[in-house]
């Protein structure tokens, strides 16, 4: 078979599974821009608003497991339908919302989808590119990319949407994107699906939600209520007690959700421990400098928006940077060298925000920012893929996107805590969680580190 014919699949493949992992990040941080206006329009408190962010984050980490299952399962590509269908039902009800309320209730239902699309778009790629390493790795950079792209780019269509419109078109734009996605799918290979059939893990399932939900809840309310408040300990309590029993279940059961031997790899968890801080920092400091930009310095969404825009150009070259570099030497250097190129960028930020900055401080920041993430989050998702059996791709990648979704929900909280409602608390706030950020990417260069392999990768 030639080399055309062998790219064909996986390059359609990357398309479709791209499309659909692009809508999910954009609603990441598409809303981020319009905070303002949905306090304004709908009456949302701070806390409110968090909700707003975190309730699509926190549903997202919470089903990726059971997405991932479910992938493995039934095939990567009924899961991923099925997330998409879901995806555009929720984002109806989001744009239609009349309240608060129901915006959240929408969020958690797009959640929902997400976490079907995800692990299922890795496990398609995974599958298309088996046994050519290097096309996966350029794959996984292209993927990556388009995921990148939309994280950076949601703040400007958001801006742009809210400009010519209202708020709620940022979730009715999702409609027809999901619709092409769903035609690029059908034209996709389903995965193999395993010939015995396991039993669903309905008890692991359910405390995997109690513990993320209940642990991510707490860090949510810290803000509003204090450290001391007495429901901030009972679910940040039943959330670590509903955690040990999962891992003391899923050790004993016979068919479980989560086999705890891909954590027998150092690779494995290396990789998961660093998506995680990657997550946790970057998108704990875009929600505070939503804040910042509007609240702090005047500008308005679009302007707010068209701020980032340096963020979605160094995200699409860096991440295909990092698959080229990937597929030649290798997962390690590729996430040491973004982790510091991260870690200065945050380090530049915490000095330079003040009440009154230029703009063009600021977007220094900004290009290093996604530059340094932009290297290191392809190089991770590889070296996951690459390490574990195909059969377990859904599931290893549910594994590393729920620590990094639930990381991402708890940066929002607590870096949204330390911002406060105050423009000077928010310039204060910027400037330590900036600080804390820079110091988490350092520890997450010594992970990469101590963990990764050397080596060029060439499992199939």
């Amino acid at each position: 078979m030639t080399k055309r014919a062998v790219s064909f699949p996986i390059v359609a493949t990357t398309v479709a599974a791209s499309f659909g992992f692009g809508i999910v990040q954009l609603d990441v941080t598409i809303v981020n821009v319009a905070l303002p206006t949905i306090a304004r329009e709908l009456g949302a408190t701070l806390a409110g608003l968090q909700w707003v962010v975190d309730a699509y984050a926190l549903v997202f980490a919470a089903l990726l497991l059971t997405g991932g299952y479910i992938g493995d399962r039934w095939g990567a590509k009924r899961g991923y339908l099925g997330g998409i269908v879901m995806f555009a039902l929720a984002s109806s009800a989001c744009g239609l919302a009349p309240n608060a309320a129901l915006l959240i209730a929408g969020r958690m239902l797009q959640g929902v989808g997400a976490a079907m699309m995800l692990p299922c778009s890795l496990a398609l790629i995974n599958h298309a590119a088996a046994g050519h390493p290097e096309r996966r790795a350029m794959a996984i950079g292209w993927w990556t990319a388009v995921g990148g792209i939309a994280v950076a780019a949601g703040p400007i269509i958001g801006g742009l949407l809210i400009g010519v419109t209202s708020w709620r078109s940022i979730f009715l734009v999702n409609l027809p994107i999901c619709a092409i996605a769903v035609w690029l799918t059908l034209k996709c290979e389903e995965t193999p699906r395993p010939a015995a059939k396991r039993g669903f893990d309905v008890v692991g399932q359910l405390l995997s939600v109690i513990a993320l939900s209940a642990v991510i809840g707490a860090v949510i309310e810290v803000q509003p209520r204090g450290f001391e408040n007495p429901l901030v300990w009972i679910c940040a309590s039943i959330g670590a007690a509903a955690a040990i029993a999962f891992v003391c279940w899923e050790a004993q059961t016979e068919a479980p959700m989560l086999p705890l031997s891909l954590f027998k790899s150092p690779i494995f968890c290396g990789a998961v421990c660093f998506g995680s801080i990657a997550n946790f920092t970057y998108y704990g400091i875009v929600f505070v400098l939503s804040l910042y930009l509007q609240r702090v310095l005047d500008y308005t969404p679009l302007a707010a928006g068209l701020a980032f825009l340096p963020l979605t150009a160094t995200f699409l070259v860096v991440n295909i940077i990092s698959g080229w570099w990937v597929g030649k030497a290798g997962s390690r250097a590729p996430m040491i060298t973004g982790a510091l190129i991260d870690a200065m960028g945050f380090s530049l930020l915490a000095i330079v925000a003040t009440a009154s900055v230029p703009y063009w401080q600021l977007a220094i920041a900004f290009v290093m920012m996604p530059g340094g993430m932009g290297l290191g989050v392809p190089a991770m998702t590889t070296a996951v893929l690459a390490n574990v059996e195909r059969e377990r791709s859904g599931i290893a990648a549910a594994v590393l996107n729920a620590a990094r979704q639930a990381a991402g929900a708890m940066g929002v909280a607590l870096f949204g805590a330390l911002a406060g409602d105050e423009p000077h608390h928010v310039v204060a706030g910027l400037k330590v969680s900036a600080a804390i950020a820079a110091v988490l990417l350092i520890a997450a260069c010594a992970i990469a580190q101590i963990t990764i392999a050397k080596k060029k990768v060439v499992h199939a």
